[in-house]
């Protein structure tokens, strides 16, 4: 009798754990768009958990960890405007909705929940694309976001170097936990 209640514990346990994903490859990025010079970043340190049948999805990115062009920029960006000592991850969790598991080709869906950047967080609803393949599930968005909304303060001197919204494109691509 043990050993039977042994075996149904463990294949409920494999069942649980093979609900949830955990990333294999991220790709956060931004860009702003401004009169003096474009921006751009990109971190690839991003780690992020989905609980397939729930849509369930968390994720937290270290802000030290984008790259940039030139070092003068991931300086200023850490130390002036993301103050990272202070704010080092942005987070988001939420839910993934409006897909079917079972369809293998690209899906929108759409990511509703909160996302805290820079010690601020807000409700969002974020449009993105959802793709189940061969085990591996992929998760891509592009969305903007207003500096205002989170508290980053664009120096006077430098607002035409920097754009008061960026764009954020991200890509998660999971494998089973």
């Amino acid at each position: 009798m043990r050993i039977l209640y042994t075996i149904i514990l463990l294949t409920i346990a494999n069942i649980v754990l093979a609900q949830k994903y955990t990333t294999e490859s991220s790709e956060v990025s931004f860009f702003s768009k401004a009169t003096m010079e474009d921006i751009k970043a990109a971190n690839t340190k991003a780690k992020s958990i989905f609980v397939k049948d729930s849509g369930e999805v968390a994720f937290s990115i270290p802000i030290k960890d984008f790259e940039f062009d030139k070092n003068l920029m991931k300086e200023h960006f850490n130390e002036k405007y993301m103050e990272t000592d202070k704010y080092p991850n942005s987070t988001f969790q939420g839910k993934i909705t409006g897909y079917n598991s079972e369809i293998t080709d690209e899906q929108q869906a759409k990511a509703i929940g909160k996302l805290s950047i820079h010690g601020i967080t807000k409700e969002v609803a974020i449009d993105g694309i959802i793709q189940f393949n061969e085990g591996k599930i992929s998760m891509n968005s592009k969305f903007t976001i207003k500096l205002e909304d989170y508290k980053i303060k664009i120096p006077q001197l430098l607002w035409q170097n920097i754009a008061e919204e960026i764009e954020v494109s991200i890509e998660f691509i999971y494998k089973p936990l």
